[in-house]
C-alpha cells in the first residue's frame, strides 16, 4: 500500500515570504481578525497512521508543529530552497531526538547544494558536543515516482520564474507553490486530481509566481475537483476573495486538512466556507 485510509494532508502555512500580517503594516488585512488572514510561511504535514512527511521546512516550523500536532517527521520532500522554504530544517533535530533515527530530505541537486551551504554545520564531521540535524540528502533526478517513508511521491517538475523547481503529486493530491509555469509534460501528470493546491501569489502579475487571474485560468484548465490558492499575500482579505471565486476553488488557510475517505479520494475536511462568514455561526 502506498497510502491508508488514515491518510490526512495538513496546509502548515499558507503565507507569502513576508508571512502575514506583515512586519509594519497596518491595512485591513494585517489587522483583520478572522484566523484564515493570519498566514505562515508556506509548508505540508503529511501524516497517516506510522508515518510523517514534510513538504518544505519553513521558518515557522517549531511554531507550526506545536500548533497542528506534528508529532513525526520520517521524510522531507524539498520543493526548492529559497528562505521561506528550508530555513526551519533545525527543527528536525527534535524529531530525530524522538525517532532515533537519520530523516531523509529529497530534493533537486541544486536545492540541497543549497542546503548543504546553508546548514553546513549539519555535515561537518568534526566531533562536538553540539547536537546537530541529522538529515542525509537524496536526490531527485526527473519525474519518476520516489519512495518517502513509505509513501509513493511523484515529482512535479514545474518552474519559478528562470528557476526549476519541483511541485508533488500523493495520490490524487498535488501542491504546486511558488510557479508560474507549468510544462505541458507535468499537465499530463495532474490529470483526475482530487485536490490541487496551487499559487497564486497577489492580485497583478509577478515575475515568478501567479497572479490570482493566472491560477484561476490554470486551475480550470487543470479541472481538479477542488482547488486552493496559496502563498498568498496580505492583499487578499479571505472571506472577500472567496466570494469572488468559482465554486470549486478557494484560498488555502493555515490548518486546511484533506483527508483520504474511504472511496479512496481526498477531499477538505470541511465544506468551503460560505461567504464573508468565519465560522458555521458566522462570528
Amino acid at each position: 500500500m502506498d497510502y491508508t485510509n488514515a491518510m490526512e494532508i495538513v496546509l502548515l502555512g499558507t503565507g507569502t515570504s513576508h508571512g502575514v500580517p506583515m512586519i509594519g503594516c497596518d491595512c485591513p488585512t494585517c489587522t483583520s481578525d478572522d484566523p484564515r488572514d493570519r498566514r505562515m510561511r508556506t509548508g505540508v504535514w503529511i501524516r497517516d497512521d506510522s508515518r510523517g512527511v514534510l513538504i518544505d521546512t519553513p521558518p515557522e516550523l517549531r511554531l507550526q508543529g506545536l500548533r497542528f500536532g506534528i508529532d513525526r517527521v520520517d521524510a522531507v520532500l524539498f520543493t526548492h530552497a529559497h528562505a521561506d522554504h528550508i530555513m526551519g530544517l533545525d527543527d528536525l533535530r527534535r524529531f530525530n531526538w524522538l525517532q532515533k533515527a537519520t530523516i531523509p530530505c529529497f530534493g533537486r541537486a541544486d536545492a540541497l547544494a543549497v542546503v548543504r551551504r546553508t546548514f553546513d554545520y549539519a555535515f561537518d564531521p568534526t566531533p562536538t558536543e553540539t547536537y546537530r540535524p541529522a538529515i542525509e540528502l537524496v536526490e531527485i533526478d526527473g519525474d519518476e515516482p520516489i519512495d518517502a517513508a513509505g509513501i509513493r511521491v511523484e515529482p512535479v517538475p514545474i518552474y519559478h520564474g528562470a528557476l526549476p523547481i519541483l511541485g508533488f503529486r500523493i495520490g490524487g493530491f498535488a501542491f504546486l507553490t511558488d510557479t508560474n509555469r507549468i510544462p505541458e509534460a507535468s499537465r499530463a501528470a495532474l490529470e483526475d486530481l482530487d485536490v490541487l493546491v496551487l499559487d497564486a501569489l497577489r492580485i497583478a502579475p509577478h515575475p515568478t509566481h501567479y497572479s490570482l487571474a493566472e491560477a484561476v485560468e490554470v486551475a480550470t484548465e487543470i479541472g481538479a475537483r477542488h482547488t486552493y490558492f496559496t502563498h498568498l499575500t496580505h492583499e487578499f482579505k479571505h472571506a472577500e476573495t472567496e466570494a469572488t471565486l468559482p465554486e470549486t476553488m478557494g484560498l488555502a488557510y493555515d490548518g486546511l486538512r484533506f483527508a483520504l475517505g474511504d472511496d479512496g479520494r481526498f477531499a477538505p475536511a470541511e465544506t468551503k466556507t460560505p461567504p464573508g462568514r468565519i465560522g458555521s455561526e458566522g462570528e
